[in-house]
């Protein structure tokens, strides 16, 4: 879905220019996204496997929950309005713990530079949390032990979005210095 996003320069200001998210993208311009890890005290990562039809990195497994910052929208409630999309599921504000912001840039085709500023967030779920994934965006959900997504990071697994700025080895600490 195309929408507005705030267009942010180098070093993730506001420029007070909102653009469509097909624009900024084929422009290169920066905006902010929300990524969301959802963890369980057992040691367990919810990751998502993207849709089919998405246009970067069709069927690689990556976030558990990520996705633009529309024009005007604070980051806390992109992160919740996610959540809810993504994987169903009603949190609020306190649920979420912010971990750190990651600026990435990935050129997916000629006409499509994406750059982000990544707002990283971690939420505590329970397995047995019920979750309803977004067909349109969602192939699956899978409950991942740390170790075995700590291998497919180790070992840059083909099915694993590539890992950008080390993101994957800051979750992982972050999740397990709560364990």
């Amino acid at each position: 879905m195309d929408e507005l996003v705030d267009i942010l320069d180098t070093e993730g200001n506001l420029t007070g220019q909102s653009l469509l998210k097909s624009e900024a993208h084929r422009l290169g311009l920066y905006h902010s996204t929300v990524h969301v890890w959802c963890y369980d005290e057992k040691g367990f990562v919810l990751l998502q496997q993207r849709g089919k039809n998405k246009i970067n990195f069709p069927l690689m497994w990556d976030i558990s929950v990520a996705g633009h910052v529309s024009a005007g929208e604070t980051l806390e409630r992109a992160a919740i309005r996610e959540v809810s999309e993504e994987i169903g599921i009603s949190i609020v504000g306190n649920h979420l713990e912010k971990i750190g912001v990651f600026k990435t840039e990935h050129q997916h085709a000629k006409d499509f530079l994406d750059r982000e500023f990544n707002h990283t967030f971690l939420c505590h779920l329970s397995l047995e949390t019920p979750l309803r994934k977004q067909e349109s965006e969602v192939e699956a959900l899978e409950w991942f032990p740390m170790e075995r997504f700590k291998r497919w990071v180790k070992n840059k697994h083909k099915e694993l979005v590539p890992n950008l700025n080390q993101r994957y080895e800051k979750v992982i600490a972050e999740i397990e210095s709560r364990l």
